[in-house]
């Protein structure tokens, strides 16, 4: 049953990337011609550009590794701010029609209009970045878990009404365990909006470190398209990374009293 229940889970996105694959490489070989052939590079030259070559891969790493950290900063922040943000507001209904307004206009506000001004307050390096990575997630984690502090079943309210608990013991033993399916939802979607972040900022903020961002860049300007798939796909490899990682958390955390850790 487990290597069936594996299978079910494996064999399905490993169909669909072996049907990209071939679609690229038919693409890269008999659509494009050898001269436009830097449009879509086939893949094996972007592995042998790309991760084969000692030089650049060693580049490629210390490029994940600043962004890695940028994101992860960022997420952090952003589920400190999130979740507090949410726990006050579900206290509070005038405080939420006072803050959740302005927590909405951050999320709707394009991102590219704030992070040249991030770049003149806070000047041109990780700080900057940080804050575009918590800029894009911090949305997800409050909507969600004020959501899911809200959603507790009034008969569960009742329960406590009858032992007289108080507002944090409510908070603590009630709302907050059954708001932990939703928290992890909008944390899932705040870990993919802070790589996002990370790597958005990049191309804004260049003092110091160089990030995937500036590679993308710094290869698209020379037209080394190999590297910047490469770049590419390091960049989406580490969205997905946390995103699995998290998706494992929750179902450690959450556990079977659940239905959405039937996933």
């Amino acid at each position: 049953m487990r290597i069936k229940r594996v299978a079910r889970t494996v064999v399905p996105p490993l169909v669909v990337l072996l049907v990209v694959l071939g679609a690229w490489t038919f693409v890269s070989h008999v659509v494009l011609s050898p001269r436009r052939r830097f449009l879509l590079p086939p893949v094996d030259e972007v592995v042998r550009v790309g991760f084969a070559d000692p030089d650049n891969l060693a580049e490629l790493l210390a490029a994940l590794s600043l962004t890695s950290r940028v994101a992860g900063l960022g997420l952090l922040i952003s589920v400190v701010l999130g979740v507090g943000l949410a726990v006050l507001m579900a206290q509070s209904r005038w405080l939420e029609r006072a803050v959740y307004p302005y927590v909405v206009v951050v999320q709707t506000i394009p991102v590219l209009a704030l992070v040249p001004l991030f770049g003149f307050w806070f000047g041109f390096g990780f700080s900057s970045r940080v804050l575009v990575c918590v800029l894009l997630s911090l949305f997800p984690l409050v909507a969600n878990t004020l959501f899911g502090i809200r959603s507790v079943p009034a008969a569960q309210h009742q329960l406590f009404d009858l032992h007289r608990a108080g507002r944090w013991t409510r908070l603590w033993k009630l709302q907050l365990p059954a708001a932990l399916p939703a928290m992890f939802t909008g944390l899932r979607i705040a870990s993919g909006g802070s790589v996002i972040g990370a790597v958005v900022g990049d191309f804004f903020f260049r003092q110091g470190e160089p990030g995937l961002g500036v590679l993308i860049d710094q290869y698209r300007s020379q037209l080394a398209s190999a590297r910047m798939f490469a770049a590419v796909i390091l960049a989406s490899a580490l969205g997905i990374a946390v995103f699995v990682v998290f998706g494992a958390l929750a179902r450690w955390v959450v556990g079977r009293w659940h239905e959405s850790a039937d996933g």
